[in-house]
């Protein structure tokens, strides 16, 4: 029996110098290399790998999340390098965009530069 074990994430874009900047210089991802097909960068020891498409429409839900242990930080952090997090009408805070569920996690959506859907999160 063989066992699923490291998770590799994917995200498409269509300009992969403008994602880089995003995902190493805001978001703070390890830079690993660029070649023809995408570019690989690691978040923790999750690679992620950003594939070079054309053309593509971005999903309208999250496609890649991180945990997170104090939300409140990492969303005031990440605005303060400019990141600008979704204002749906559901989340109870507006001023940082953050919602919380009945159970108390707590979900922050923002989007990349080709609008890939994007989250921070913090489970109870």
């Amino acid at each position: 029996m063989f066992q699923l074990d490291k998770v590799i994430g994917f995200l498409p874009t269509k300009d992969a110098k403008r994602a880089r900047a995003f995902f190493e210089g805001t978001l703070g991802l390890e830079f690993v290399s660029d070649d023809p097909y995408a570019l690989v960068m690691y978040s923790g020891t999750t690679m992620i790998r950003i594939a070079m498409l054309q053309d593509f429409m971005p999903a309208r839900y999250t496609v890649l999340g991180w945990e997170v242990q104090n939300i409140e930080f990492v969303v005031s952090d990440l605005k303060r390098r400019g990141v600008e997090f979704e204002k749906y009408p559901f989340i109870q805070d507006q001023e940082l965009g953050i919602w919380q569920s009945a159970g108390g996690d707590k979900v922050a959506w923002f989007k990349d530069p080709d609008g890939n859907v994007l989250s921070v999160s913090q489970h109870t």
